[in-house]
């Protein structure tokens, strides 16, 4: 089977990719550090532990198995500790894209779809949001994100590489078989944490703000499936081996739910009360962002298979009754004894 290296292959995106690149007769690579990924999701390739950065390691394992292209998932992604940490983040996501690209470029790879953001547009003034909307963000993560496809513009110009960036919106849900699943240490997602206070595993879960200019005064989001996302990027790897020109897509269900939606949503999937505390607003939350995602039906005919949210979070129950407690429990092990030896 054609090699594909999923950088980040370990995390939540990249090892529903990695399942989907299987069923689609690729043979995925992860190449992932461990330090925020899950060891047990690498269920469909191979797995090199190392780091972007690792300059010898990273060539040795391209010029190994000569993948036909690369899918770069690699990457810091909470917005909030990108606020407290922004230097962490544009070291670690700006400077290992960078290493990356120049790593291709000597191994002769030509082909890269990106893991963008929605976060690079940042509060746009009109939604649903298209692609040419001016980059604008507010955080440090969607920053790294915009300079990172900057990059990709800028290398496609220097040397021969085509890339697809994959701007998407909020990723939710598990994998439909029940394999694998969204395991954060810490975790911050919203569908997630509704969960855990469902589960009686947190005390409450918090609204940040109950004063935005929507419709019930939350925060409003396009919730797109796992695995819809996963079949994109299959899509747009096959676009790249055929051809296509670099571009960039927004991937979102084009319909949004507010927190207050999500809330009686997990009631009434799961059966069970969520306690609720109202908070303030967190810096650079955006009111509302829900994606046009007409480019990519007619240029890759992609489409979400699970649109609805009741669907994504009856997916994420699942899971969560499942492994996921298994998994929490070792990344929160694992992350104590990194601790305990700093």
């Amino acid at each position: 089977m054609a090699a594909i290296l999923v950088t980040g292959g370990a995390g939540y995106i990249g090892s529903h990719t990695c399942k989907a690149l299987r069923r689609a007769g690729f043979d995925p690579i992860t190449y992932d550090n461990l330090g925020r990924g899950n060891p047990e999701a690498v269920k469909w390739g191979p797995l090199e532990v190392g780091e972007l950065a690792d300059k010898a390691h990273l060539r040795e394992t391209l010029a190994r198995y000569r993948p036909l292209a690369v899918i770069h998932f690699a990457a810091f992604a909470y917005l909030g500790e990108s606020n407290t940490e922004p230097a962490l983040y544009y070291q670690n996501n700006v400077g290992g894209t960078a290493a990356l690209l120049d790593a291709l470029r000597e191994s002769k790879i030509d082909k890269v779809v990106f893991s963008s953001s929605c976060a690079v547009y940042g509060a746009p003034a009109s939604v649903p949001i298209v692609e040419e909307t001016q980059m604008a963000p507010l955080n440090p993560y969607g920053t790294t994100k915009m300079i990172c496809e900057r990059m990709l513009q800028d290398c496609a110009l220097a040397f021969p590489l085509r890339y697809i960036a994959l701007r998407y919106f909020n990723a939710a849900g598990a994998d439909p078989d029940g394999e694998i699943g969204e395991c954060h240490v810490p975790e911050t997602h919203a569908i997630p944490l509704l969960l855990e206070a469902a589960a009686g595993e947190s005390p409450a879960f918090t609204i940040y703000g109950e004063d935005y200019p929507t419709a019930d005064g939350a925060c409003v989001r396009d919730y797109i499936h796992v695995a819809d996302l996963a079949d994109a990027h299959v899509k747009a790897t096959r676009a790249l081996l055929e051809g296509a020109e670099s571009t960039a897509f927004n991937l979102g269900t084009e319909r949004g739910w507010s927190v207050r939606e999500l809330i009686r949503t997990i009631r009434e999937v799961t059966g069970r009360d969520v306690p609720i505390i109202v908070g303030g607003r967190r810096p650079g939350d955006p009111p509302t962002l829900v994606a046009n995602a007409a480019r990519v039906r007619h240029q890759l005919d992609w489409r979400p298979r699970y649109p609805d949210i009741a669907t994504q979070v009856r997916h994420a129950w699942a899971w969560r009754q499942g492994d996921c407690r298994t998994w929490r429990r070792m990344r929160t092990q694992s992350a104590a004894a990194t601790v305990s030896q700093s």
